[in-house]
């Protein structure tokens, strides 16, 4: 059963093709796709094209559907095309003429574009909480460890003296910068494109600022032939800002397969939460930060791939558009996912006390020897040569002494004012009332 079926059945290979994994995916929209009918038929009822009988009918049957949807026992029909014809047939069945008015003012087009963006928000609220718990448990390790020295490296060659606190404070800020991209996703995605039917508006004298102020988005999308051509953009934009949190994982991951590392040596795990080797019974493999590693590259491959897919087409709707939640969708849950299992790991990361103390690190120290003479009046590319030769005749002598205190420097790293710039990005998000718009719609 189709909703735009007419009197000739579609051949079966073709409805095989073009169906695709529809029904799959749309189960993810289906709760969506009943708030954005709640909202559409309260407007229907303000514009005279549902009698106020009908809608309290319409409402309690979509309130109904939407427990069903919680409570996992909602499917979608192989007979049925999609979560949107599901719905509309399910109403129907079950009240009758009243649910064969819900799509009056809309099109499966804007449809399909109000539940995307009702599924993105969810989404992006659970990944903006997921990377939250992930800043903290970074922020907290920083200051925890901000007196255990590491090497710092340039070329992959020992060049200057680090610290854990540097090294989780850095990772930490990245998140808070990471912040700013999916910020700006969200506000992209709060904007109701409701009302622009199959992208050119209708003759019905819709209220879109009432369905919006109903789901809780911030603003609508204004020009209807521009809310269809959202569909793509917003989900480029939104695989931009998950690529940035997922270059920031892939990133610390190899840090941490290197420096668990024998060679290394610097940090550890418990030996439940490594794997081992079938024939060599020493192994501790990092195998969860190779795989966060290998999953955040494939994600950061992703903006590439919708931006491939939505090339050079026309404005209006193609169906290749509907290929897009193939990438997303699963990308929403492998991201939730590395970024819960990697604020897991380091819950139970330890770190190896006096690693500069190893005679092989001394050189790392030699800057701060050439920075001391500096302030006793040598000339800086003079105390750079004299050092130098030092190094190069076997008499060179480290400064252990460390004393950095600039702003952002192992004994200045202003984790306080990195969590705050975070916070001030997650108080923009305005989850709140969006939940409460929700909350609202299915009371």
């Amino acid at each position: 059963m189709k909703i735009w079926q007419k009197n000739v059945d579609v051949n079966q290979f073709v409805e095989n093709f073009t169906v695709g994994k529809d029904r799959e995916l749309d189960l993810q929209m289906a709760k969506f796709d009943v708030l954005g009918s709640l909202a559409h038929t309260q407007m229907l009822e303000t514009i005279n094209l549902l009698t106020a009988e009908e809608l309290k009918e319409v409402q309690l049957a979509l309130k109904e559907i939407y427990k069903e949807i919680e409570a996992g026992s909602f499917t979608i029909e192989d007979s049925v095309e999609d979560v949107h014809s599901q719905v509309e047939w399910l109403l129907t069945q079950r009240i009758g003429e009243a649910g064969k008015k819900i799509h009056s003012g809309r099109s499966r087009n804007d449809q399909v574009l109000v539940d995307l963006k009702l599924y993105f928000r969810s989404c992006i609220e659970e990944m903006v909480g997921n990377t939250q718990e992930l800043f903290n448990q970074l922020i907290s390790l920083s200051n925890q460890h901000k007196d255990k020295l590491l090497p710092g490296y340039t070329h992959l060659q020992i060049a200057m003296p680090s610290s854990f606190g540097l090294w989780f404070g850095a990772y930490a800020e990245s998140l808070a910068d990471d912040m700013e991209l999916m910020l700006a996703a969200w506000k992209i995605t709060n904007k109701n494109p409701l009302g622009s039917a199959a992208g050119y508006g209708s003759s019905f004298p819709l209220n879109r600022t009432l369905t919006t102020e109903l789901l809780g988005f911030e603003s609508l999308n204004h020009n209807v032939v521009y809310a269809q051509m959202g569909r793509g953009k917003t989900e480029r934009i939104l695989a931009q800002a998950m690529s940035s949190v997922a270059a920031t994982l892939a990133k610390m991951a190899m840090d941490v397969c290197l420096f668990i590392n024998q060679n290394f040596g610097f940090i550890s795990f418990p030996s439940e939460l490594t794997t081992g080797s079938s024939i060599m019974p020493h192994k501790k493999n990092p195998d969860v930060f190779e795989l966060v590693r290998s999953r955040c590259n494939k994600i950061q491959a992703l903006p590439n791939e919708i931006a491939m897919m939505t090339t050079n087409l026309p404005s209006g709707y193609h169906r290749d558009l509907q290929l897009l939640k193939e990438n997303l969708f699963p990308a929403f849950i492998s991201l939730n996912e590395c970024l819960e299992i990697t604020t897991f790991m380091l819950q139970h990361i330890s770190i190896k006390d006096d690693i500069l103390k190893d005679k092989k690190y001394d050189y790392l120290f030699s800057v701060e020897v050439v920075n001391d003479l500096a302030l006793q009046g040598v000339p800086f590319r003079e105390a750079y040569k004299i050092v130098g030769e030092q190094i190069d005749n076997g008499t060179f002598k480290p400064q252990y002494e460390l004393k950095h205190t600039h702003e952002g420097s192992i004994g200045n790293l202003m984790n306080a004012e990195i969590a705050e710039a975070m916070n001030q990005t997650l108080k923009g998000f305005g989850f709140e009332k969006v939940n409460k718009a929700i909350a609202n719609l299915i009371a």
